[in-house]
């Protein structure tokens, strides 16, 4: 039982790496297996009026907890239910417009014999996802979803692991087809994920961000002086150049002024005209974060003028990003 000691380095490696290779050949043969079982499935599920109510015992109960939270994230209202629990007042959760899928491996799980005719006894359509076609699971079910497996990465054949991966991975398969059958958005998906960083990429805004931050702004014709004090003062490390008439025609940042000093030029004389960089990079503030972000990162700067119908509004900053824990 203690052999750590005696096991090598390239051992472990291989072990990893062996489990890794098995698990990804489960899940190729996986797509081999799927039916016109497959398709009924989605289309029953569009057509609910009700929840998915997915059930199962043991890790297949552990997978099934996990398809629940992704068929919820995706558009597809559903609840978890213990095969355990369902026979001790859980079943009363169930609606009669609730479709249940019921996971298990083997099918002829003690829990899963005694469920099932529970079940079928409340008239609900029966999904029945199981490495075994012809068990009491498969039989009972009005669709089955074979989810075998030659063997488990398990090196003695018995720890779940590539069965429950290939579970997962079914679960994966219906969320996603019913996902694009419904025509699920990005905006859709930012409804149910307001929370966290995923969230946050999902609906903030520039205009969430920006007007917390100074606004610096110079003349084309203001001196040198002038806008190195307008950089230092509003603290964003840049500053817009305007026209005139108000548009902006450039901005000067940091790495303008750094780079001034290997020109030769009059300082004295020189203004914000002479050492700007022309045509800089906009965002509307409509705009998402994440946009901005992207726009950053393409272009190695830390800053964007804001900027809507040739108005400038103020600046984005790489910080104010960083700060709400986009990254």
């Amino acid at each position: 039982m203690n052999a750590t000691t005696t096991y090598s380095d390239t051992q472990i490696l291989s072990a990893g790496k062996r489990t890794i290779a098995e698990e990804s050949e489960a899940i190729r043969h996986l797509s081999d297996l799927l039916d016109e079982g497959f398709v009924r499935c989605v289309r029953a599920i569009l057509a609910m009026s009700g929840r998915l109510i997915v059930t199962g015992i043991g890790k297949s109960a552990s997978i099934a907890g996990k398809m629940v939270a992704t068929f919820n994230s995706t558009g597809t209202s559903a609840m978890f239910m213990h095969a355990a629990d369902a026979i001790h007042g859980d079943l009363g959760m169930i609606r009669k417009e609730d479709i249940i899928i019921c996971l298990s491996k083997s099918g002829n799980t003690p829990e899963i014999k005694v469920l099932l005719p529970l079940l079928r006894g409340r008239g609900n359509l029966l999904v029945g996802i199981t490495g075994n076609p012809t068990s009491y699971l498969a039989l009972q079910a009005d669709i089955v979803l074979d989810t075998s497996v030659k063997k488990e990465a398990c090196p003695n054949n018995l720890a779940p692991t590539s069965s429950t991966t290939a579970q997962l991975v079914m679960g994966d398969a219906l969320a996603v087809a019913l996902l694009e059958c419904r025509g699920f958005t990005t905006a859709d998906f930012a409804r149910v994920h307001p929370g966290g960083a995923l969230g946050k990429r999902l609906y903030l805004r520039v205009a969430d961000l920006y007007p917390a931050n100074e606004k610096p702004m110079v003349k084309e014709s203001t001196p040198l002086a002038e806008v190195i004090i307008e950089i230092s003062a509003r603290r964003l490390g840049c500053t817009a150049v305007l026209t005139a008439g108000g548009s902006v025609s450039g901005i000067i940042t940091d790495g303008d002024l750094r780079r001034m000093l290997h020109r030769k030029m009059e300082f004295e004389r020189a203004t914000a005209a002479d050492i700007m960089s022309k045509t800089p990079k906009t965002i509307e503030s409509s705009s998402l974060v994440s946009e901005a972000l992207e726009i950053m990162n393409q272009r190695s700067i830390t800053q964007l003028l804001v900027v809507d119908n040739d108005q400038y509004l103020g600046v984005i900053h790489l910080h104010d990003i960083l700060k709400e824990g986009i990254i």
